[in-house]
């Protein structure tokens, strides 16, 4: 005969502390945030109801779609390079001993960083009287010229980020690669199963609930950029590198329209979580995929 095991009431007492300090940090400023999209602040004592007619104006911005495709093609840049790129350097990096120790350390080296001396190193890297990178292009004949060419700007953008932020899918992918059981290699290569079977069938999905979080990680913080590139190039030339959170600030600080800066803070923030939900499930489906009869 089973017993119902009483509810320990007092387990609650434990996470009322985090239940306060979510309170505070995100619901009250979030309450906050949907006060202002939905007034218009004439003066700290008068304020008009205005309703959505903030959002609206929002969504019709065309700065406001120029700056979300250029997000999302850089979004999904980030993506496409810093995720294969992570995992070869995963599974190149060795598994034991002091080289393990060695390169876990030079490897995460650049997450230690913060982001706005991350953007003053590549402002100088990239310059071609005094940086490597820009003097180095320019002996080679390379036209390279970030501060004024938007293509050169939105790729130095690109590579910064690369460099900065690789190194965290490489860790994520070596602790992924450090679960998995000797036992698992052992059996492949009784069956004589090549390196690319190995990877294909044993490490990549061993891999896939870590590469989900970085993916997911990677894409919300790519998409929240703004330090970097804002440090880097302030957003220019013309608008080649003002991404959404820069294009949020100014409206906010530069041009102060609190009630159109709320409303579109709201939509940044739903933009980010039905992007990062249709991520997941389309990962989740192609995990299911692989595991349905048929796919090996």
């Amino acid at each position: 005969m089973n017993v119902a095991k009483p509810v320990n009431q007092k387990a609650w007492l434990m996470i009322l502390p985090v239940l306060i300090c979510v309170a505070f940090s995100a619901i009250l400023p979030l309450m906050t945030v949907v006060n202002y999209s939905v007034q218009d602040i004439i003066s700290p004592d008068r304020r008009v109801f205005v309703g959505t007619e903030w959002f609206a104006s929002v969504m019709r911005d065309p700065e406001l779609h120029e700056a979300l495709l250029r997000q999302l093609g850089f979004s999904l840049a980030v993506l496409l390079v810093e995720l294969p790129l992570g995992v070869a350097l995963a599974l190149a990096m060795p598994a034991q001993g002091w080289k393990a120790s060695a390169v876990l350390v030079i490897v995460a080296l650049s997450l230690l960083i913060p982001w706005n001396v991350v953007g003053t190193i590549w402002q100088i890297f990239g310059r071609a009287d005094i940086g490597l990178l820009g003097a180095a292009l320019q002996g080679m004949g390379v036209s390279y010229n970030y501060t004024g060419d938007a293509t050169d700007a939105w790729l130095t953008v690109l590579v910064m980020d690369v460099w900065h932020w690789t190194p965290l899918v490489a860790l994520l992918g070596y602790a992924g690669l450090l679960s998995i059981p000797d036992a698992y290699y052992q059996a492949a290569q009784i069956d004589g199963a090549s390196k690319f079977a190995v990877f294909r069938y044993i490490q990549l999905p061993k891999m896939r609930g870590v590469l989900m979080i970085a993916v997911l990680l990677r894409f919300m913080d790519s998409f929240m950029i703004y330090t970097e590139p804002f440090v880097l190039t302030g957003g220019g030339p013309g608008n080649a590198t003002t991404f959404l959170s820069q294009f949020l600030t100014q409206k906010a600080v530069g041009q102060f329209d609190l009630g159109p800066a709320a409303a579109f803070s709201l939509i940044y923030f739903l933009i980010i979580l039905l992007l990062c939900f249709i991520l997941y499930n389309g990962m989740q489906a192609l995990g299911t995929a692989d595991k349905e009869p048929g796919h090996g």
